[in-house]
C-alpha cells in the first residue's frame, strides 16, 4: 500500500507542503496527514488507508456553505459508494444529546453499516460529535476526520477523545474512539473566520507552552506568517503541533497521566466556556487563551517558574489578537469566583474531590500538579476576576 503522503494524482509532482504524522497506538495506529488541497484528494487517501468502503458524512452548515461538502463528496464518491450526508446547525450548542440524537439518526437513516465509515468533516463540534456517534453507532464504527478549522487540525481532531457538553460542563458525556486516518486540508483555512482562525492558534500557543520552548520561540518570530497562511509557515505550525499531541498520545491514550498536560489552560477555560454558556460570548480557543494566562500567572504567583514568564506568554497570545484575562471578555457581567470553582469542579481531571492542575515551570515545561490547596486557587482567582 503506497504510503498516504506519497500519494499524489497523475502528472503531479508531490507537494513540498505535506506532512505525514504517525499515531502509533498499536493495531489502532493511523495516519494524519496535513496540507493544502487533501479533500480534493479525500477519496483516494480513505481507500490508500482504509481499502474500498462506504462513506456517509456529518458535517455543518457552515462547512456546507463554504463549499468544502461539495469538495468532498465529489471526490469520496468518485472512489466510494457514498451514503450521503447529515448536515447539523453549528455551532457548540449542536454537542449536546439533542444534538447526538440527530447525528445518529441521520446516520442511521442513511443505512450505514457497521463496516461502513463515519466522515467527520467541519471543525471540532463535529469532529467531537462525529467521533462520538460513530463510537455507538452499531456499537462501534470507524470514522475519518477531516478538519476544518485551526483548532481542530492542530488538537482536537487528533487522539481520540469525542464527546457532547452538558449541563454540568463540557465534554463529560463521550468516548476515547480513535479516528482510522485524519485529513487535514490546510486550504480550508482560507475560508475561516478571522476569530476562529486566532481562536484556534491559541492550542498552538498552549502546545509550544507545554513542551517546546524552541517552537514557541519560532511562534514568536513567525507569527504573523501564520496568520498571513504563508503556507510552509502555516503546515509547520500545525505539523509541529500534531506530532506532540501524537507523541502524547501514543504514551498515554486515554489520559492516566502525561495526557493531562495537554489540558494546560483547559481547568480555568472550560470554566468559562460552561459559565459562558458554551456560547459564541467565547470560543474555545480564547478560553484556553484566558485559561493558560491565568495558569501561567498562577505557577508564577507559586513561585514555581522565573519571573516575567507570564508576562512572555501574555505579550504573543496579544500579538496573535487573543484574549489573555477575565476582564478581556466581551461587555456584560463577569463570573464571580464561586461561579467559576463550582464550575471547575466539574473538570474531567477532578478526582476525589481534588482537583488537579496543570501549571508551569518555564516556557516549554509544563507539569501536573496534584496538591495544590483550594484556597491558593480561590485567592488567585479573587484576582483575576477583579483586576
Amino acid at each position: 500500500m503506497t504510503p498516504p503522503d506519497q500519494i499524489q494524482e497523475t502528472g503531479t509532482a508531490p507537494s513540498p507542503l505535506r506532512r505525514h504524522v504517525r499515531v502509533e497506538l498499536g493495531t489502532r495506529s493511523y495516519d494524519v496527514l496535513i496540507g493544502p488541497g487533501l479533500i480534493a484528494q479525500a477519496g483516494t487517501h480513505i481507500t490508500s488507508a482504509l481499502g474500498a468502503v462506504r462513506c456517509a458524512v456529518l458535517t455543518d452548515q457552515n462547512v456546507s456553505a463554504a463549499g468544502h461538502l461539495a469538495s468532498a463528496e465529489t471526490n469520496i464518491g468518485a472512489a466510494h459508494q457514498l451514503l450521503g450526508r447529515v448536515v447539523m446547525p453549528p455551532g457548540e450548542t449542536t454537542k449536546s444529546f439533542a444534538g447526538l440524537d440527530q447525528a445518529v439518526g441521520g446516520l442511521l437513516g442513511l443505512g450505514t453499516e457497521r463496516r461502513d465509515i463515519v466522515v467527520a468533516l467541519g471543525g471540532g463540534v463535529m469532529g467531537d460529535l462525529g467521533g462520538f456517534a460513530a463510537s455507538i453507532l452499531r456499537r462501534g464504527v470507524r470514522f475519518v476526520q477531516m478538519p476544518t478549522t485551526l483548532l481542530a487540525q492542530v488538537d482536537s481532531s487528533v487522539g481520540g477523545k469525542t464527546g457532547i457538553n452538558t449541563a454540568y460542563g463540557k465534554n463529560l458525556a463521550g468516548a476515547f474512539h480513535q479516528p482510522s486516518l485524519v485529513l487535514a486540508d490546510t486550504a480550508t483555512l482560507a475560508t475561516l473566520p478571522e476569530r476562529q482562525m486566532r481562536a484556534g492558534y491559541a492550542e498552538i500557543a498552549k502546545h509550544a507552552m507545554l513542551g517546546d520552548a524552541a517552537y514557541f520561540a519560532w511562534l514568536e518570530a513567525n507569527v504573523a506568517q501564520v496568520f498571513a497562511q504563508e503556507p510552509a509557515a502555516l503546515v509547520h505550525a500545525v505539523a509541529r503541533s500534531v506530532e506532540m499531541k501524537a507523541a502524547i498520545v501514543s504514551r498515554d491514550e486515554t489520559e492516566q497521566g502525561d495526557r493531562m498536560l495537554l489540558n494546560l489552560g483547559h481547568t480555568f477555560g472550560h470554566a468559562l466556556e460552561a459559565w459562558a454558556g458554551f456560547s459564541d460570548r467565547l470560543l474555545h480557543g480564547e478560553a484556553v487563551a484566558i485559561g493558560t494566562a491565568i495558569a501561567t500567572r498562577f505557577s508564577e504567583k507559586l513561585g514555581l517558574c522565573p519571573p516575567e514568564t507570564a508576562a512572555r506568554l501574555e505579550a504573543h497570545l496579544i500579538d496573535a489578537g487573543l484574549p489573555t484575562r477575565i476582564s478581556d471578555l466581551p461587555q456584560g457581567p463577569k463570573p464571580t469566583v464561586d461561579e467559576l470553582m463550582t464550575r471547575m469542579a466539574q473538570d474531567k481531571k477532578v478526582s476525589a474531590g481534588q482537583m488537579t492542575f496543570i501549571l508551569v515551570r518555564a516556557i516549554g515545561h509544563a507539569f501536573i500538579a496534584r496538591d495544590v490547596a483550594d484556597a491558593a486557587v480561590r485567592q488567585h482567582l479573587g484576582v483575576e476576576v477583579t483586576r
